[in-house]
């Protein structure tokens, strides 16, 4: 089956093409989802309030005492980059990792390199992945951690990420650059609007008896 065409606006999901905002610097290669998220927070109906859990074994002891983290720094609240090393969101493929992350408040990742699934899961919230060189990422979290009010743009269509003077070459994955810019990142939003596909593919299952291929209810007054 061909890829769907969209004509402007009529995109799915929300387009991503640009992300702005001040940035946060979490250093350190290998950076699992079990640091990210640890396990026993993964013990809930929804993803809703996963935030406040985000590096939780990082930032805070036994006794819960704050530990020296910059999540717990009064000075990156708000900030919605996220920057870090290489191997980041390796480990198990919980999709809480993302989740928790996106509930703190990122919008973007940027980094050394990164977990193919965690990338995956990452872009279907619409979170893009973004990779460059250890030397320009080590340069942006020092300038971040000097400048934390500053403001950092990462734009994805055309793979740079730019801060003070600085112009970074940047890379994006092909497909997920194109699902983020061409606003079909949400595969249930996708689903949704080729709903009409979706019944012809499903009538053509033998396995899928015809009752459960519903037919959208009429508008009232239709």
């Amino acid at each position: 089956m061909s890829s769907p065409e969209f004509s402007a606006g009529e995109a799915p999901a929300e387009k991503v093409t640009e992300v702005t905002g001040t940035g946060i610097p979490v250093r350190g290669n290998d950076i699992d989802t079990d640091q990210i998220i640890p396990a026993r927070f993964m013990k809930v109906v929804t993803f809703d309030g996963l935030g406040q859990f985000a590096f939780f074994d990082q930032r805070f002891d036994d006794e819960d005492n704050e530990k020296d983290h910059p999540f717990n720094e009064e000075k990156y609240r708000g900030a919605n980059v996220l920057v870090v090393n290489a191997n980041f969101g390796c480990g198990s493929s919980r999709e809480h990792a993302p989740q928790a992350l996106m509930r703190w408040g990122i919008d973007a990742v940027v980094g050394e390199s990164f977990a193919e699934i965690f990338a995956g899961n990452c872009l279907a919230l619409g979170i893009p992945t973004v990779t460059a060189d250890q030397a320009d990422i080590e340069a942006l979290q020092d300038y971040v951690e000097a400048n934390p009010d500053a403001e950092v743009d990462i734009d994805v269509a055309a793979e740079t990420i730019t801060y003070d003077d600085t112009v970074v070459d940047a890379t994006v994955h092909d497909a997920q650059r194109k699902a983020l810019v061409e606003g079909v990142w949400d595969t249930t939003a996708l689903m949704g609007a080729n709903a009409d596909a979706v019944r012809e593919t499903a009538r053509s299952l033998p396995y899928v008896p015809d009752e459960h291929v519903s037919e959208p209810a009429a508008e009232d007054g239709a």
